[in-house]
């Protein structure tokens, strides 16, 4: 038997009743803010945060598991278009290729959108290609390895340790291709559809080798020949990288997918940004290391550097998947940004958040001249939309404004 619960992303905590090993499971995995009730003993207080999805506890046996859904604000559909342009800028998911079909949940979409885009990649047959192999072999083909021969044959003429490339469909993109369909397939919430046409991919995926668990995904470039298997890459990837399994103390297993808003956000924006500067002769640095103090001992990590044609620092970016409060925004926020334009000698300086009450306001800072904006983006808009919003962000980033003329802008002056 299975209990549902379910919580929409920073929304208000609920209190519901739980074992208390399930309580402590899910407060030390970190998917949920979850705490005992002080006051109603058995019961416990759960509040989602930025990750959302779907995780499963449960112990071994015919014991009662517990499935915490976790509901994304943004739609589902926007939320994909976020996630393929992060991945790819200029590939299909800019042009609602990924179908979503009517799932409001995370993992049940991303399962179907997952088998969709498999079958349309396998439809030619499984992509072939070269796969260097090393082997013992009877007959000389390709390159002998003669060290490997002297050490592991001591002499010995026959087998002989051979190296050749072998043409097959053995190869990283349809291994990548196997590992998202078998991962999904011991995902707890796949409908049972899903999971019927999951169990036809890795039918025609059988003769693939299985990446085994805990071992490095193999590692492919887009090229020309592998361009029809693009999209079901992309989203192998997002399942592979976001999905989790833990064994909690008392035997418990938490299984399931989730995804950090927060990152997704982050990256949204800083490749929104770059590829708004495309062709142009600025060029953008994600995470660039830089020292607050002349020392270098005290690190910062940018989220996003821009950089002139003299290839000096002209604009400083972070990104924050928080709304603004009835208090407005963290003042920390403030303070950080503060401290990136004074390590870098910027003026000006950008903070890009999910949701505002007004798309852009400006704090000019007291005694250094400083400029702080905070851009408030809508997600909930369409696609283009929101990418005029992030090329406008761009525009103000080379073409500095002087805030003090601005009578619709808050300024507020920080000490």
């Amino acid at each position: 038997m299975t209990s549902v619960v379910e919580l929409v992303e920073h929304a208000p905590a609920v209190s519901l009743t739980l074992p208390d090993g399930v309580g402590r499971a899910l407060a030390a995995g970190g998917f949920v803010d979850a705490a005992p009730d002080p006051y109603a003993p058995g019961r416990w207080s759960l509040r989602a945060g930025s990750k959302v999805g779907s995780v499963v506890v449960s112990a071994p046996g015919p014991d009662e598991a517990f499935t915490v859904r976790i509901i994304p604000k943004t739609p589902i559909a926007r939320l994909f278009f976020l996630i393929g342009y992060s991945l790819d800028p200029k590939g299909a998911w800019r042009d609602g290729e990924v179908d979503v079909a009517e799932h409001r949940d995370l993992l049940p979409a991303l399962a179907h959108a997952v088998e969709r885009q498999i079958d349309r990649a396998l439809r030619q047959g499984l992509l072939q290609g070269y796969r260097a192999t090393a082997e013992a072999a009877l007959v000389v083909r390709g390159r002998i390895r003669e060290a490997e021969q002297i050490r592991r044959r001591f002499g010995a003429t026959v087998p002989v340790e051979v190296t050749y490339d072998e043409f097959t469909t053995d190869i990283a993109e349809n291994r990548v291709l196997r590992a998202a369909v078998e991962r999904l397939l011991r995902l707890p919430g796949v409908p049972r559809d899903v999971r019927r046409g999951l169990l036809h991919q890795r039918g025609r995926l059988a003769d693939v080798t299985a990446v085994v668990r805990g071992q490095p995904l193999p590692d492919w470039q887009p090229t020309r020949l592998n361009a029809r298997y693009g999209t079901s890459l992309r989203l192998a990837q997002v399942v592979l990288e976001n999905t989790s399994v833990e064994h909690a103390p008392g035997g418990l297993r938490i299984d399931g997918f989730l995804f950090d808003m927060n990152k997704l956000f982050e990256d949204f924006v800083t490749v929104a940004l770059a590829d708004a500067f495309r062709g142009s002769a600025h060029s953008p640095r994600f995470q660039d290391p830089h020292h607050l103090d002349e020392a270098s001992a005290i690190r910062m990590r940018p989220d996003f550097v821009l950089y002139g044609p003299d290839h000096l620092p002209c604009a400083v970016v972070d990104a924050k998947y928080k709304v603004e409060k009835r208090a407005g925004y963290p003042d920390s926020d403030l303070y950080q940004m503060l401290a990136y334009c004074t390590a870098l000698g910027l003026r000006e300086g950008h903070l890009v958040y999910a949701k505002g009450s007004a798309p852009h306001t400006a704090h000019r800072v007291r005694h250094a001249g400083i400029v702080i904006h905070q851009h408030a983006l809508n997600l909930d808009q369409e696609p283009a939309d929101l990418l005029a919003d992030v090329a406008e962000i761009a525009g103000q980033m080379t073409n500095p404004v002087d805030r003090r003329a601005m009578g619709d802008d808050r300024v507020r002056m920080i000490r």
